[in-house]
């Protein structure tokens, strides 16, 4: 299949009328939706909107490429449009967009269809070919353009095939890459092509290996690796590096490979990268990574021991909320409550070993684990709670990462001993001292003493600590803010069974997905067809506890969607105190509020800041013409 198969012209916009980004890819998507290309403009919109958080395809040099794969997509289709005034599409190079390519994908499009899309990008790194482009006034041009395009691709690629038999002999510097991006679908070729161009231009060989949606294509063999002078990681997420233990490896995100190609092939060829050693803290490390501040490694690292402790959280906690239930009901010496509290109980009690164990693994891989896990379990023992636990990861992670350190360096005939002796043995000693003597001690009266300040806070100073965290939850909807908010409260939940901080941020993370529902249905007229439908499903997200329902509407109208959320879940949150509910349960929304302290008035907060973010929200909004 060619890119002209999928290139239609009946769907092409020469003149698009739009200036700005939302509004654009809004053209585009009716102009899909006019011509039977997609049956479900919403389901569409928000696969493209999410592709544009990741990092924006408005890539540079006067293009755009949004993207996306949707089972709203009917067959694989490619729509152009151009713009003669220029569009701010938030790109690369801060430069307008005049060129545009929207690329519909079906969910599990087979591979020929993903390198049709792949030709495509290719093409868009000659700069005549994009002159021509813009010059182009009617379909019938572009179309014939493209066609001419690929006949020439064609004959190159023959010629390349000749000319690298013939130069087979000669010796030149070598170098492999790898390019990735977050969906596989342009920038990795468009990377790959910019580096295999400027290769041949600065009299380098290189091979390309592309980790796209369908896989990785090209695979670079153990051969090619060792005889290589220096790889090249040009990837915007998550590369597997443990095969180039001894190389030198330059990680740099998958922009750069597009258009810093000289550069990265450069500074590969002069070996300006560090030697990866396999036993390093990362498998793999993007230049973004590296240059993001540390507190946003602190915070991966305590989401990813998040992540692994909710399970237990919610499977315990609710089991515990339960069987608190049934022994009001027939008392502490029936079978069912001593079950389920006994289960509850014991799924409880991983809670903190876990969420510290998972944050050294984060941290320094898998041997980091295990002493993050018993630095968990000393602050059980010493009761430094939930804070003495989050300490207690970072701690054995990087008593790891430093033992990892010094021992790089010894003799390959002893490099089994690493995992079995000297990270489990040397880690946890180290770990469980410090833990033991100094922070675990510590931990318990810091622990202490934030729960006596807490039970014995005024009625004031509750209502407004519940503003704020009911607030927390509606910034980001599963983000930073939320998962700190949250992370607050689970740690003052299992630390002294307390659910009033549960109520505040469960009431404030139901907010905005039922106030957006509720928006949908009270003002029909501020709101597109396909955003009430999908407003309808937000009815289930909200009553569900699942904050996440809210996001596609967010980032369709950031400011009035967030806005309107938070002060919507403030005032549920700060009502939630005033009048003293409390949840058991950390997770279930309305599933648990038969579980709940002054259950009808949790609800009357909850309805009443619902109500106020779907009157901010539906009054602020503006009509849909």
């Amino acid at each position: 299949m060619k890119i002209t198969d999928v290139l239609r012209k009946d769907i092409m916009i020469m003149d698009l009328q739009a200036t700005t980004k939302e509004p654009v890819i809004d053209e585009m998507i009716q102009s899909l939706v006019n011509n039977g290309v997609i049956t479900d403009r919403r389901k569409f919109k928000e696969a493209i909107l999410e592709r544009e958080a990741q990092v924006t395809t408005g890539l540079g040099d006067g293009i755009a490429m949004p993207h996306a794969k949707s089972a709203a997509v009917k067959e694989p289709t490619v729509l152009f449009a151009k713009s003669n005034k220029g569009v701010d599409y938030e790109s690369l190079d801060g430069e307008p967009s005049y060129l545009f390519f929207m690329i519909a994908v079906p969910e599990g499009a087979d591979n020929t269809h993903l390198e049709t899309l792949a030709s495509l990008s290719k093409l868009l790194i000659d700069e005549a070919f994009i002159d021509q482009l813009k010059k182009a006034i009617t379909p019938d041009e572009v179309h014939a353009l493209f066609e001419d395009a690929v006949s020439e691709e064609d004959v190159q690629e023959k010629a390349e095939e000749t000319t690298a038999n013939a130069e087979n002999s000669q010796k030149k510097p070598f170098i492999v890459a790898i390019t990735a991006c977050p969906t596989g679908i342009a920038h990795t070729y468009m990377a790959e092509d910019a580096l295999k161009k400027k290769a041949a231009e600065l009299n380098v060989d290189i091979r390309v290996e592309t980790q796209g949606s369908e896989g990785a294509k090209n695979a670079l063999t153990a051969d090619e690796i060792e005889r290589a002078e220096s790889i090249i990681i040009a990837a915007s997420k998550q590369v597997d590096l443990s095969r180039f233990t001894g190389k030198h490896v330059l990680q740099r995100p998958v922009t750069d490979g597009i258009h810093k190609a000289e550069e990265l092939i450069t500074k590969a060829m002069n070996q300006e990268a560090p030697v990866y050693h396999a036993d390093q803290v990362k498998t793999s490390e993007t230049e973004e990574e590296k240059s993001s501040s540390i507190w946003g490694r602190i915070y991966k690292d305590l989401m990813n021991g998040i992540s692994h402790m909710l399970p237990f959280v919610v499977g315990g906690g609710i089991l515990l909320a339960i069987s608190f239930l049934f022994e009001s009901m027939l008392g502490s010496d029936s079978e069912i409550f001593t079950f389920l509290n006994s289960i509850g109980g014991n799924a409880f009690s991983f809670l903190i070993p876990i969420f510290a164990g998972f944050i050294a693994m984060s941290i320094a891989d898998r041997p980091g684990l295990m002493p993050g896990m018993v630095a968990g379990l000393i602050a059980v023992n010493s009761d430094a709670g939930f804070l003495g636990g989050l300490v207690g990861g970072f701690l054995a992670g990087y008593i790891v990462v430093l033992l990892k350190q010094l021992f790089r360096n010894l003799p390959k005939s002893l490099e089994g001993l690493k995992p079995i002796l000297i990270y489990p043995v040397i880690g946890l000693f180290f770990t469980g001292i410090l833990m033991y003597y100094i922070f675990g001690p510590i931990f318990s009266g810091i622990n202490s003493a934030m729960i006596n300040f807490l039970q014995n806070l005024g009625t004031g100073n509750a209502v407004i600590l519940g503003v704020i965290l009911g607030g927390m939850m509606a910034i980001d909807m599963g983000g930073p803010f939320n998962k700190a908010a949250y992370a607050f409260s689970i740690g003052i939940f299992t630390d002294t069974g307390d659910g009033s901080l549960m109520a505040a941020v469960m009431a404030g993370g139901m907010v905005p997905p039922l106030a957006i529902a509720v928006a949908t249905t009270m003002f029909k007229h501020k709101f597109t067809e396909g955003e009430r439908k999908s407003g309808l499903t937000n009815y289930v997200m909200g009553i569900s506890f699942i904050t996440e329902g809210a996001i596609p509407f967010a980032a369709a109208d950031p400011i009035r969607v967030i806005a309107s959320s938070i002060i919507g879940a403030a005032t549920a949150g700060g009502l939630t105190q005033l009048w003293n509910t409390a949840i058991p349960a950390p997770h279930g929304g309305l599933f648990v509020i038969p579980l709940a302290e002054n259950a009808l008035l949790f609800l009357l907060a909850l309805a009443i800041g619902t109500m106020v973010a779907a009157v901010v929200l539906g009054l602020w909004k503006k009509t849909v013409r």
